[in-house]
């Protein structure tokens, strides 16, 4: 993704401030004991990306006939992870470059501070169900491979073949359109359709968290990835404190975008590490886009014409207070709310925004 922009289309908050604004200001409180923040009484939130209204709709109901906030937005999400018309979560994901999908997950439960997670897992449409298994049945945080293949067998999990001819029709165009020099060809009669197009680099994924009467919270992400990826790429989703961070005292955040980018930034960690220091959701949200976009200036290649990041990235947060925003590296993006009254898309902040 290679968005257009103007530096005058720069930075939507509410205030209008700048990149170095949004980073200055307020002391780090890596390393220290992050401060408590008040919390709503009563209030039930679930928050997710723009693919997750099924999710916070199926979570709410969950949570609201009493079931355990992170089984609810599990469910939320097996909704997606099961859709084999949404080519970015589980069973008909995109494949890698080898034409294999590769799922990753990751989960975190704030009152016991606990986690789980799998990456390049084949053959289990579910990740995010395995990665509870997890944190609940292992004494560790990340499986991978084939590892997390056999244990999710252990478990009862079903081998299933997750590359659905809609997905394996994207992969061969894309194959077949790599390079004129090769021996791959596509029909001569027909042109390269537009989904295929947009599917060149996909980076889709679905997170959910969310914050029960009692004030508790907790968070999952899954995703098939980076469409085309190198065999065995392990994107943020898996990564605690990148693609998924909760912390019940002050918050929770997710990500979705370009794993690699975040990864180096332990951006889910920074927008919760942000909340803790006082900023709302959204703003937390944007001082870390705001940190990892002057990053990025270091990464020549991941910057586009004018200098800029070339990639998405979006971050979703929810604070102990029910509070809950989001936002994105490029204007544009829509995150979904469920306020325990009515489930809706609303607009996300952006760093930059796009010309039209």
């Amino acid at each position: 993704m290679s968005p257009k922009c103007s530096r005058r289309d720069f930075i939507k908050t509410g205030a209008g401030v700048g990149v170095a604004a949004l980073i200055g200001g307020g002391k780090g409180l890596i390393g220290q004991s992050p401060a408590v923040l008040p919390q709503s009484a009563g209030v039930m939130r679930v928050v997710a990306s723009g693919n997750g209204i099924r999710a916070t709709e199926k979570a709410m109901d969950l949570m609201a006939k009493g079931t355990d906030l992170l089984d609810a937005v599990i469910a939320g999400v097996n909704i997606v992870e099961d859709d084999p018309n949404d080519m970015s979560v589980g069973y008909g994901g995109l494949p890698n470059e080898e034409g294999e999908v590769e799922l990753d997950a990751s989960v975190m439960y704030g009152p016991t501070h606990t986690s789980g997670a799998v990456a390049a897992l084949k053959f289990i449409k579910n990740p995010s169900k395995v990665a509870k298994l997890v944190m609940d049945r292992t004494e560790h945080c990340l499986l991978v491979g084939e590892g997390a293949l056999k244990f999710a067998l252990a478990h009862g999990f079903k081998k299933e073949d997750l590359l659905t001819d809609r997905a394996r029709e994207i992969w061969l165009r894309w194959k077949e359109n790599l390079s004129d020099k090769d021996n791959w060809l596509p029909p001569k009669s027909e042109k390269l359709p537009a989904e295929v197009r947009q599917a060149i680099m996909t980076y889709g994924t679905i997170n959910c968290i969310a914050i029960d009467t009692k004030g508790n919270l907790a968070g999952v992400t899954t995703t098939s990835g980076l469409s085309w990826k190198l065999a065995g790429r392990v994107g943020d989703s898996p990564i605690i404190g990148a693609g998924l961070y909760v912390d019940n005292n002050v918050g929770a955040a997710g990500s979705t975008g370009l794993g690699e980018a975040n990864i180096m930034n332990c951006g889910s960690f920074q927008v919760v590490n942000f909340m803790a220091q006082g900023h709302s959701p959204e703003q937390a949200c944007l001082k870390a886009l705001a940190q990892i976009s002057n990053k990025t200036k270091l990464t020549p290649r991941r910057l586009n014409a004018e200098g800029l990041p070339s990639f998405g990235l979006t971050f979703y947060a929810l604070n102990k207070k029910g509070e809950y925003g989001s936002a994105n590296m490029w204007g544009g993006s829509r995150y979904a709310v469920h306020d325990g009254q009515k489930n809706e898309l609303k607009q996300g902040a952006y760093i930059y925004q796009a010309k039209r």
